[in-house]
């Protein structure tokens, strides 16, 4: 049950938990009037309904920066490498790879039988062109960043060189990428869409519209899309490897949440992302329970505190914010237990630990309040958007470090002002999380920890450590996987002693699916799904119990 340590919880939250049970009944009397007032909707035969919450703003693999776009782009395009269930890497379009000794050289065989939508067949010229175009500084690629550790790639963006030298067709089915030095995730990397292979006469021929009229080689190919309405997809026939048992996915545009659960409600849609307000709701009905699928998620929370001046520049400040804060409680109560305790940056999923990270310790914070030469405690603002639901979990916390002496003033912004106070270092400290661009530990620590990325490169509590950098720089280049993941290990114990967060959890993913859907699988990566696993019961029996129910 939620919040069921009731007079413990509103005496510990100071009454903000009943503005958020305030709003969850008002959002019940919404749901159950708009759900009388709904109807099933005429659907294409074989078709999968999900819902993406915006527009995207494009299909183009070189730009996709949004999840809406990875989702639908997986789908539509293939790479040399793609994500197995578990995260692994693949063979894709390559069929097969080698890396030379010292890890800097990766010589991929292609698949003979790949051809794009248009039904010209794909070489290794094609991508060599496709990363090239993703490196060309006209191109203005926000993804340029994962080939450019490739060999001769910078000096292709400085335009000193007419081509990237580490990367080399040898013939039509053989690719040879070689890097300037090691990088152990590098295959991780080329799963990403950024990676993805594109016909150059169809970029050619529609420039800057590519996006909006994509030719890949993917499971689906683009029917229509409307804006700000929806995307349609359909089977593509020539796929060269699993094909779909659908005809077509048809993804509706619908961002307000609650009207996306009265749909799926409806039957009008057929697997829906389950919104935070939803979960108890959904996980406590015993029929709708049965169809929940969760998963892991690649993303850690956390309050981020800003290393660079007072008061949080002093590690014991930081700790005393960590030791203040009952993490495990609001997991419990507001979260409904939808996720894991942060042992630190990384998910579990990727690095396994034994810790479960910095416990309740009110005592112990003041003492470090004290012994930092703040016995009276300390003030600080804290930055965060203008989410509701993010407004009530800080309220909570700021009650929490309020108990210990630290007095936070609470400063709601607009995204974009948000963002670019944290970057320039404006907030004291800040509520953000970080998900994951490939699955390795690496991509929790590089972007977010080193000093040479404080600010916009994604290190926003600009936390500086010469140690921690050195052993960040030097297990990407490790090549044994059990050396690499003890470095991990000792840097995300280093990393958490020096607090630069309070390391708050990892939020899990829910889905619920209807009745009538099959082979429901939950990817921590929205570029690794495919499409091709999900299947519809065609007998119209659920389907059409679903029809009367919505009448």
């Amino acid at each position: 049950m939620p919040f069921e340590e009731t007079a413990d919880t509103v005496s510990k939250f100071s009454g903000q938990s009943f503005n958020f049970l305030l709003r969850g009944g008002l959002v019940l009397i919404l749901l159950l009037s708009l759900a009388a007032c709904g109807s099933r909707q005429e659907r294409l035969p074989d078709h999968l309904y999900l819902r993406l919450g915006t527009n995207p703003t494009t299909l183009d693999p070189a730009f996709i920066i949004d999840v809406s776009g990875a989702s639908i782009t997986a789908k539509l395009f293939n790479g040399l490498i793609r994500f197995n269930d578990d995260m692994s890497v693949a063979p894709d379009v390559a069929s097969s790879w080698k890396v030379s000794r010292d890890g800097r050289t990766y010589q991929f065989t292609l698949r003979s039988d790949v051809f794009f939508s248009s039904g010209r067949k794909v070489t290794a010229h094609d991508f060599k062109y496709s990363f090239e175009r993703v490196l060309h500084p006209e191109t203005k690629s926000p993804r340029s960043w994962v080939l450019d550790r490739i060999d001769g790639a910078r000096e292709y963006q400085q335009g000193t060189a007419s081509e990237v030298t580490g990367i080399r067709a040898v013939d039509d089915s053989h690719l040879e990428i070689t890097l300037r030095e090691r990088f152990a995730p590098f295959l991780s990397l080329l799963a990403m869409p950024a990676g993805y292979v594109v016909p150059k006469e169809e970029i050619e021929r529609w420039r800057e519209d590519f996006g909006s009229h994509p030719v890949g080689t993917g499971p689906y190919q683009l029917t229509e899309w409307q804006q700000g309405r929806g995307v349609l997809l359909s089977a593509n026939p020539a796929y060269f490897d699993r094909k779909p048992s659908l005809k077509g996915v048809y993804y509706r545009i619908i961002p307000d949440e609650m009207t996306a659960v009265v749909e799926f409600g409806q039957g009008n849609l057929d697997i829906l992302a389950v919104p935070a307000s939803e979960y108890g709701r959904f996980r406590r009905d015993p029929e709708w329970n049965r169809l929940l699928v969760s998963g892991p998620g690649l993303n850690v929370y956390y309050l981020g505190m800003n290393c660079g001046k007072p008061p949080f520049d002093d590690p014991r400040i930081r700790r005393a914010m960590n030791y203040a804060i009952d993490r495990e409680k609001i997991l419990r109560t507001i979260m409904e237990g939808r996720g894991t305790l942060a042992a630190g940056p990384i998910p579990p999923f990727l690095l396994k630990t034994d810790n479960t990270g910095y416990r309740y310790d009110p005592a112990m914070s003041r003492r470090l309040l004290a012994e930092a030469g703040h016995p009276g405690g300390i003030d600080a603002t804290l930055y965060l958007n203008l989410d509701q639901d993010t407004l009530d979990m800080v309220e909570v916390i700021q009650g929490y470090l309020k108990e210990v002496g630290i007095r936070i003033t609470l400063r709601q912004l607009e995204w974009s002002a948000f963002k670019a106070a944290v970057v320039n270092g404006e907030a004291d400290a800040f509520w953000l999380s970080w998900w994951a661009d490939y699955p390795d530990p690496e991509n929790f620590l590089f972007p977010v920890f080193h000093s040479a990325n404080a600010g916009a490169g994604g290190n926003r509590a600009r936390f500086s450590d010469p140690e921690t950098d050195l052993l960040i720089e030097a297990a990407a280049k490790t090549g044994s996987e059990e050396e690499r993941k003890l470095l991990y290990q000792s840097i995300q114990h280093r990393v958490v002693s020096l607090a630069p967060w309070v390391f708050m959890w990892h939020k899990a993913e829910v889905l619920i699916h209807q009745p009538w859907v099959r082979g429901v699988k939950l990817f921590p990566l929205a570029s690794a799904d495919k499409g091709v696993e999900v299947s519809l019961d065609t007998s119209g029996s659920l389907m059409a119990a679903a029809g009367r129910r919505g009448q």
